[in-house]
């Protein structure tokens, strides 16, 4: 199974609320690189960020979903 970034979180927080939101939307996001991220002060940012990925099949569906309910948050 191919994963595809879909997001880059600078901070857990943010990644596991869109990766929540996803799994409640039934898709399968996978959340990766949040402990390098933590490691230090600042080094999410120096470290790529921390990603939330979903099957390659799901990336389109998914990568909607997430902007259209942050249009509607607006």
């Amino acid at each position: 199974m191919n994963l595809v970034t879909i997001l880059t979180a600078l901070n857990p927080a943010d990644a596991h609320l869109a990766a929540s939101r996803l799994e409640a939307a039934e898709f399968h996001p996978f959340v990766q690189h949040e402990i390098a991220a933590m490691g230090m002060e600042g080094y999410a940012l120096a470290a790529g960020g921390i990603l939330v990925q979903v099957p390659e099949d799901e990336v389109n569906e998914a990568k909607a979903f997430l902007n259209s309910s942050k249009a509607s948050a607006e």
